[in-house]
């Protein structure tokens, strides 16, 4: 005898897990930033540290707001900040333009599950064998 089926996978909850882990490593890579402007570029100024801290720090916040249905946006748009990075030192809108690639990416894979969830054709929703 086969046990019952249990309730079926939750897709979003996975990828909310992924965005939040992203945003995560984005923090720690911001972070890591820190020792570099302050070794190479114009220094490490009060004004830099408090962006490079201050963005850290929206990251973390917005990690725990991944529940939203707004959230992805807000991640994707976070980047543009980042991305001005470039007055601070290159290499933090270099992190940016990395960072936004991986949020596009994200986005796409987003539609694509969404995609694929309308038409019934994720492991989940499919009948047993």
């Amino acid at each position: 005898m086969t046990p019952p089926p249990g309730p079926p996978a939750d897709p979003w909850r996975s990828f909310r897990a992924v965005m939040a882990a992203t945003l995560v490593l984005e923090a720690i890579v911001v972070l890591l930033a820190i020792p570099v402007v302050s070794a190479v570029g114009g220094g490490l100024t009060p004004a830099a540290l408090g962006y490079l801290l201050g963005f850290a720090v929206l990251l973390i916040v917005l990690a725990v707001l991944q529940r939203r249905s707004w959230a992805i946006w807000v991640n994707l748009g976070a980047q543009v900040p980042l991305l001005a990075g470039l007055a601070i030192y290159p290499g933090v809108a270099f992190v940016g333009v990395l960072f936004t690639v991986v949020w596009v990416l994200i986005a796409y894979f987003r539609a694509e599950v969404r995609r694929r969830q309308r038409r019934g054709l994720l492991p989940g929703q499919r009948p047993p064998d």
